[in-house]
């Protein structure tokens, strides 16, 4: 009996040192707002990664109406308490309805990605679009926030996960802002591509 307890143990821990996490830092658009959280594109990203026998478990750290502050503020704790080996980012929309400093937006992705990148973990930088109304000149500085940066920290980049569920009325939800169920494989499948050499 002892000994089975002690192989049952050891495999336990085997478990534990060998298991690999991803967090994903986002608003509300990774939280799955106006939709069951098994619905959203998170959830399926996870089903991808088992059905591929990955062994990553994502942890969804992600809150709606979050900024690239906010989240600034929170990824100290996150990475204390997570341990990640790869690091989803997911932020910016909310700081661009805002209309804040895109040089501010840049410093704050920046500033989560260093420290991310200080614990060993990879990034995996998401790229947002806001609403044209805000202006030409306003709107181009805001979408050269992701590519300057993913340039200049080395890291992958998915332009803009909703490129085929924004335009799509039946995949967004009626505020015109948030992708509805139908909307949410589209993202998994956006994301999924750049994620998977990161596994390696």
């Amino acid at each position: 009996m002892t000994r089975f307890l002690f192989v049952v143990i050891v495999s336990l821990m085997s478990m534990t040192a060998t298991a690999k996490s991803i967090v994903v830092l986002g608003d509300s658009i990774s939280a799955g707002y106006g939709i069951e959280v098994s619905q959203g594109w998170v959830t399926l990203l996870q089903k991808k990664l088992n059905e591929k026998d990955a062994g990553y478990t994502i942890h969804n750290e992600s809150i709606s109406g979050d900024t690239t502050a906010g989240g600034l503020a929170r990824i100290d704790q996150i990475l204390a308490l997570d341990k990640p080996d790869i690091v989803i980012l997911e932020l910016g929309a909310n700081d661009g309805l805002r209309g804040l400093s895109p040089k501010l937006i840049k410093n704050n992705l920046a500033e989560i990605s260093r420290r991310v990148q200080r614990t060993g973990a990879k990034i995996l930088l998401l790229g947002m679009k806001i609403p044209p109304n805000y202006g030409k000149r306003y709107i181009t500085l805001f979408y050269s926030v992701y590519p300057q940066l993913a340039t200049e920290l080395d890291v992958p980049y998915v332009p803009f996960i909703m490129e085929d569920v924004a335009l799509t009325k039946d995949m967004m939800q009626s505020d015109g802002l948030h992708p509805n169920a139908k909307g949410q494989p589209a993202i998994a499948d956006r994301v999924w591509p750049q994620l998977l050499p990161l596994l390696k």
